[in-house]
Parts: structure tokens; sequence; C-alpha cells
């Protein structure tokens, strides 16, 4: 491995694969990362459109398919699939969304585990903590008008 590259390297490069290992993961369902992420908030339990929209908004980039498309999108849309059903303002999960959710959540489940390889719970959980920290660091810093401490 490289370690001459910055943090910032290799914290977009993994993103870019993680993209990448999602989507050819799920390419042969007609999904991508987009409705994993609205069927796995829904499995849950049912939630209104704008209670998915704030749970997901942490994930949902400029330029992404927006939630409405995954949604209702005429074809891919969960509920065109017969995987998610409104009933007044809440959105759930049918039978059938329930059963795909499973599946794709085992693909989802094998990815992870490419991705961790031979890296023990312990360093998995002390990566995400320093990274958590940098985080609050950097959030505290532009909380106080972007000035260093």
């Amino acid at each position: 491995m490289d370690g001459s590259k910055p943090l910032g390297y290799w914290l977009k490069h993994l993103h870019d694969l993680l993209e990448r290992q999602l989507d050819a993961a799920l390419a042969d369902l007609g999904v991508g990362r987009r409705h994993w992420q609205v069927l796995n908030t829904l499995s849950r339990g049912p939630a209104s459109r704008d209670e998915l929209v704030r749970a997901l908004a942490p994930f949902w980039e400029a330029g992404a398919v927006e939630p409405a498309e995954v949604l209702d999108g005429p074809g891919s849309g969960l509920a065109a699939r017969g995987w998610a059903t409104v009933t007044g303002p809440r959105i759930g999960l049918t039978p059938e969304g329930r059963a795909a959710h499973a599946r794709i959540a085992d693909r989802i489940a094998r990815s992870r585990r490419t991705v961790l390889g031979e890296l023990t719970p312990e360093q998995y959980t002390a990566t995400v903590h320093t990274l958590s920290v940098m985080a609050a660091n950097v959030e505290a810093e532009l909380a106080s008008g972007g000035r260093p401490a």
C-alpha cells in the first residue's frame, strides 16, 4: 500500500471503489445503492417521504437519483416493482419488498466482508472511531467560524 498519499486521497478512492463494488453486486437485480438505502430504511418500519429524505440526506450526493424516483420511478421504482406501498402518508415494504431486502442484504453483507478482508473487528472499530474524531475536529473548527483552535 502507498502510504505517501494523503488521507483525502484514500477517503475519496475508497468511496469511489465502494460505489463501483455495490453497483456491480446489484447490477443484475436492476437496483443500485439508493434503492438499497431506501429498502434498508423501510425495513425498519414504514416512513413518510419526509422521514426518508431526512434519514438518507447524508448519503444523497448532488446528481444522484432522487428519492421520489427510487420510490415512484416507472419500471425501477420500488412501488412499480411491488416492493413498496403507500398507505396514507406512510410508505412501507410489501412482502415482496421484504424478500427483496433480504436478497439484497445478503449481497451487501458479502460486499462488506470483501471490504473488511482480514481486518479484525477491533481494527474496524478503531478505524471508524479515528475517522469520527477527525470529522468532529473539523466540525468544531467550522462551527467556530473556520478558525483553528
